[in-house]
């Protein structure tokens, strides 16, 4: 799902989580994402938002260095 959406808007990346009830994610701490990209999937492991949050600024430096 998060690939097609990714390229039906035209993004470069888009971050996908699940945030279904069996996952426990919504409304915590932490989060598991998947980054997408035109080549491919890295899935993060469950960590801090803020984590999250510093990992994606640093792949958006590496992007734009």
């Amino acid at each position: 799902l998060a690939t097609a959406k990714r390229a039906r808007k035209g993004c470069d990346w888009i971050v996908a989580n699940d945030v279904s009830h069996a996952t426990g994610i919504m409304g915590g701490a932490e989060n598991a994402v998947t980054l997408i990209t035109k080549e491919g999937a890295d899935s993060w492991p469950r960590m801090g938002k803020d984590q999250v949050a510093r990992q994606l600024a640093e792949r958006i430096v590496q992007a734009l260095a």
